[in-house]
């Protein structure tokens, strides 16, 4: 059986698909083009694509053999999951592994922005460092502070763990309540409104839904804090990018740090520009061991479906 790999991904996932003995095939540069994806998958019997390949219905009608998708992300939103359910593809995606390297991220976003890290190094490197002084890149504090939590998930939960260590207070917006995670985590439930008016900082870990389109905007953002910081690590499209450029220029917050972009890989020159928002490259769960893990077990769903017609225990769609 054939496995399509639109795009290289690390070897440990790639290696269990060939000693099984599936026909693996990755090809020299990923595809440009829906024509160019299309030829490429037409006869195989699973795809392991990346979260920045789009696979709606046309895709997915264009590959009679396919019955599985095995995602290499925790996020599936790139998948039309009503044309696979149609077709009777199995999808699958890639969770738990990358909390903890998405959870570090999330505080390393929340310092660089707090502390003008990236400022500061700029600085230093332009020559402009002459010795210290009292008011030289004045940034927020983090110790008894409030951290506002929106998307109580694997990843939410695990800031809120992080953020014992710096005795703040804990407030989570989540569709549903939780109260374990909350006796554990010393963590309280919130409603929107009330995070966004009492936090100093807010971290987003909700996945891109049509409930969460444009959750954080105009409307949103002038509730926070003038000295708040909000920090992106879920999906692009959660935040209203226009609003949030408007407010980190006209100061309804103090500064903002994305690993997540509305159009990406489209990043706004006007973000570009702005000294108080830190940016990265969607790097969440880039560490070698989560990457390399995230290979395996999309290999194994793979593996476990199509050699021994067995439901894969990170399916997203299952079909009888």
């Amino acid at each position: 059986m054939k496995v399509v790999i639109p795009a290289k991904i690390p070897d440990a996932g790639i290696k269990l698909l060939r000693d099984e003995g599936f026909e693996v095939v990755i090809p020299e540069n990923p595809p440009q083009s829906k024509e160019e994806l299309k030829k490429l998958i037409k006869d195989a019997d699973a795809v392991i694509p990346l979260l920045s390949m789009k696979f709606d219905r046309e895709i997915i009608e264009s590959a009679p053999q396919l019955k599985i998708i095995a995602n290499y992300a925790v996020g599936y939103d790139n998948i039309d999951l009503e044309a696979a359910k149609e077709r009777k593809i199995v999808v699958t995606n890639t969770p738990d592994v990358l909390t903890d390297a998405t959870a570090d991220l999330t505080w390393a976003l929340m310092f660089a922005v707090a502390r003008r890290i990236v400022e500061a190094d700029r600085f230093v490197r332009e020559g402009k460092f002459k010795g210290w002084g009292p008011f030289l890149f004045l940034g927020q504090d983090f110790v008894g502070r409030t951290l506002g939590i929106v998307g109580f998930g694997r990843i939410g939960q695990a800031v809120a763990k992080r953020a014992k260590g710096f005795d703040m207070k804990v407030l989570y917006y989540s569709r549903t309540r939780k109260p374990e995670k909350e006796k554990e985590l010393g963590a309280e439930f919130s409603g929107l409104d009330e995070l966004l008016k009492e936090s100093d900082y807010v971290t987003l870990h909700t996945p891109l839904t049509r409930e969460t389109y444009h959750m954080i905007g105009e409307r949103e953002l002038k509730m926070m804090k003038s000295n708040a910081i909000i920090v992106n690590v879920a999906r692009g499209p959660v935040v209203d990018e226009k609003a949030l450029i408007k407010a980190l220029k006209e100061g309804w917050i103090w500064g903002a740090g994305l690993d997540v972009y509305e159009r990406e890989p489209e990043v706004p020159d006007e973000l570009k520009k702005l000294d108080n928002v830190v940016l990265l490259p969607h790097i969440g769960s880039a560490t070698y061991w989560t990457r390399n893990k995230m290979s395996e077990i999309a290999a194994e769903a793979v593996i476990k479906y199509l050699k021994y017609g067995e439901k894969p225990w990170n399916t997203v769609l299952w079909v009888d």
